[in-house]
């Protein structure tokens, strides 16, 4: 196999292998709606049945991915998590909840400025801990619901500090006091929002991808491994299995989507800013294969095209990975 080594960040796509399918397939658009998205008992982020009418608001909570921070509690039963670089080569999680609320969630950390554009673009009500004074101001002149947990820290309704974990990895955001404070705060306590396109079918052909690896930086790596029996890819994090606090279960993902944008260091303390609307390159990772897409910001969300066309996720979780343009994506065919 040949290797490529970068300073920077890589990704290694360890087995991918093109494939052929003669069938042809069909594309969707973005008018194109599935039978299950006109139905309101499908959850939007999810494109899962429910019995139940769907009307809950979307909780958008600020994790910390610090090595001290895992294993975290709450990932496993987060609709949708976007993966950032924060402050050099440690990424951090917004993690999306409808579907499922855990009782806790973190640890919680602080903002910055491209999750809450991504929060926006849900309708979210936006949950962290602390920022800096800017960010703050940014918050509040956004528009955007928000929960700040250094106003609440460790209150014991809304927020709590555990005793196995060292300052700043201990807060913990608790869900049952979210009714009290959308409801304190005047936000919307029900909404409904747009689905995301979901499709049961496989609509593209794509390269065989059971195993994919992406290096942040030389202690960061990523690893999503295909699960055929669970038809999942199971997440790792610096070579150990992702794992929720609460359930000891691995994170599995229905969906990975994979794009490469340009990000910008702009102070002294490392803080990026990074790119969510020109579009770029990305790959989709679905049922053990690779997509070649690419992306777009389509309302404030980050989605997958092929050849123009909306290329649809497959029902389920699904996990955002963002990586710098430079070297960008990277693949390896063995």
């Amino acid at each position: 196999m040949r290797k490529y080594v970068w300073i920077g960040l890589v990704l290694l796509f360890s087995v991918l292998a093109a494939c052929s399918n003669e069938d042809s397939k069909s594309k969707v658009t973005d008018d194109d709606q599935t039978e299950e998205q006109s139905d309101q008992s499908v959850y939007p982020l999810t494109g899962e049945q429910t019995d139940e009418r769907v009307d809950e608001r979307v909780i958008a909570v600020m994790v910390n991915n610090h090595t001290a921070a895992r294993p975290q509690s709450g990932l496993s039963k987060a609709d949708i998590v976007y993966e950032f670089l924060a402050e050099g080569q440690i990424t951090r999680l917004l993690a999306l909840y409808q579907s499922n609320l855990p009782e806790n969630v973190g640890p919680v950390r602080s903002a910055r400025s491209y999750y809450y554009e991504v929060a926006a673009g849900f309708d979210a009500l936006y949950t962290y801990h602390g920022a800096a004074n800017f960010i703050n101001e940014d918050i509040e002149e956004s528009g955007i619901d928000y929960a700040d947990g250094a106003k609440y820290d460790n209150d014991r309704e809304l927020f709590k500090r555990t005793t196995d974990r060292q300052v700043p990895h201990n807060s913990y955001l608790i869900t049952s006091g979210l009714e009290q404070l959308l409801q304190s705060k005047g936000y919307a306590t029900e909404m409904e929002i747009d689905p995301l396109p979901f499709s049961n079918e496989n609509h593209h052909e794509g390269g065989q991808a059971n195993e994919v690896t992406i290096t942040y930086g030389t202690n960061e790596t990523v690893t999503y491994t295909y699960e055929e029996e669970k038809e999942q890819y199971l997440r790792a994090s610096d070579g150990e299995a992702s794992v929720d606090q609460e359930t000891n279960e691995q994170v599995a993902l229905d969906n990975v989507l994979i794009i490469q944008t340009s990000h910008e260091v702009i102070d002294d303390e490392g803080r990026r800013d990074i790119d969510l609307t020109s579009g770029g390159k990305g790959y989709l990772l679905q049922n053990g294969e690779q997509i070649d897409v690419e992306w777009k910001n389509k309302d404030g969300r980050i989605l997958p095209y092929q050849d123009g066309e909306l290329v649809p996720f497959k029902p389920g979780q699904t996990w955002v990975n963002v990586v710098p343009e430079d070297p960008g994506i990277v693949s390896v065919n063995e």
